[in-house]
């Protein structure tokens, strides 16, 4: 399937691709230099965002649950990649606990913990889905779409080994962003391996620390191909200690969103580049009710007001943190509706991906999982490898090639960001 863009194929966005093909070889080296300094994290998913002159990552999910949404095609690259990926941690792994969300997830969330368990029996492993939801207190047999089931096992806690009835698992993977905090049930496990870890969960996250490694490594990145970091990177900013109750924190937010805006301005203007600018505000917290709310002009603040007020008064009246995020156009379509590439890694690799479609067609600024449908990317395709030689914006392997790149940026950015927060690292040094 070949992207097509609104905008025109020229300009910023085909040099970068151009940039990137010629840099193959030292992008690779680059790459393989990182990951014998840095570990990568388990799994990933990352929005990926192109805008014609623009293509960077705006979200980095460490507990992807869209897994039903990879072709068959992709399974093999995925299989080898969790081989690697378990062959790294625990050569000797017979057993693996998956934890899945405690919340009563849709249909496909159940079809994405059958892919991965599949995925992991293929790898050479027994594969468990055990439920830490007090709900789940006994063996459930959960009915697939296509004639397919899954069974989930109430999981056990025996000192410090967590395990379901009659499965004892030497590593323990986490379907679960633990939004609402981590439970005592999962701390203290010195005898297994948890994936993620716990300081990956949503609770404790905050996505100025994710920004800021992300930043980090496009800089060096850019520097390594010589192109504008800017090309694959948002600007942003913080707006401290918000407090809905102020006055005074209103006028501060609407000057923090005029200075944004004008510093986006300025790079359109650079670039002789004719859309709109706008701003994504953000609650820091991961786990903030506050969901993310596109302004264009610091005068429309009022509404984000109240909706931020509400969040509070929902969750805690503490100020709050927010984060101030250039917005990325996504002028990327799949038979007229807009489109965002969705990539999914696990350990180094690139694994497989899809469009998140809206549907019906949406605005260039915003596409949801609630209203859209998904159409894979082709990457697992051997006619999908690069095409070197071939004129930027006219092949779609090229293009993958590029997602792949920017997915693994901000992999390598998650993997950033979690030496950074490791909450045991000092006894690492």
């Amino acid at each position: 399937m070949v992207p097509h863009l609104v905008t025109a194929l020229t300009g910023p966005i085909n040099e970068l691709e151009q940039r990137i093909l010629d840099s193959m070889p030292s992008i690779e080296r680059w790459f393989r230099l990182e990951w014998m300094e840095h570990t990568p994290l388990f799994y990933t998913s990352v929005d990926v965002r192109n805008a014609g002159f623009k293509l960077a990552a705006v979200s980095t999910n460490l507990f992807p649950g869209g897994w039903n949404n990879l072709t068959p095609s992709m399974l093999p690259l995925a299989v080898q990649a969790a081989m690697a990926a378990i062959e790294k941690i625990c050569p000797e792994a017979r057993n693996l606990l998956i934890i899945p969300q405690n919340q009563a997830p849709s249909p496909a969330y159940w079809s994405n913990l059958a892919q991965l368990r599949d995925i992991f029996h293929m790898a050479g492993l027994n594969v468990c889905m055990g439920s830490i939801s007090p709900d789940v207190n006994k063996s459930t047999v959960i009915a697939l779409p296509g004639g397919d089931s899954l069974t989930l096992e109430p999981v056990v806690r025996t000192r410090s080994r967590l395990g379901a009835k009659h499965f004892d698992p030497c590593t323990i993977l986490l379907n679960h962003d633990l939004r609402s905090g981590v439970p005592g049930i999962l701390e203290d496990l010195h005898e297994q391996y948890l994936l993620p870890p716990l300081h990956a969960a949503s609770s404790v996250r905050l996505k100025s620390t994710h920004l800021r490694c992300y930043e980090e490594v496009v800089k060096r990145f850019g520097k390594l191909i010589g192109v504008d970091p800017w090309l694959m990177n948002p600007l942003w900013e913080t707006c401290p200690h918000v407090n809905v109750h102020l006055e005074a924190d209103l006028q501060r937010l609407r000057d923090a969103v005029d200075g944004m805006l004008t510093k986006v301005r300025k790079r359109y203007k650079e670039y002789g580049i004719k859309e709109k600018a706008f701003v994504v505000i953000k609650a820091d917290h991961h786990d903030s009710v506050f969901s993310a709310t596109v302004v264009r002009d610091a005068k429309d603040l009022g509404p984000v007001w109240e909706r931020l007020a509400a969040a509070q008064a929902a969750a805690y009246d503490e100020p709050a943190t927010l984060v101030l995020q250039e917005g990325v156009h996504t002028n990327e379509r799949v038979n007229d509706a807009v489109a965002e590439p969705v990539v999914y890694l696990m350990d180094r690799y690139v694994v497989g991906g899809f469009y998140r479609v809206q549907a019906p067609a949406g605005t260039a600024e915003t596409v949801t999982d609630s209203a859209a449908n998904f159409v894979p990317l082709a990457f697992a395709e051997s006619t999908h490898l690069p095409h070197p030689g071939i004129a930027p914006g006219a092949s779609a392997p090229n293009r993958f090639y590029m997602y792949g790149v920017v997915g693994r940026l901000a992999m390598l950015a998650g993997a950033y960001e979690m030496e950074s927060t490791d909450p045991q690292a000092e006894f690492y040094e």
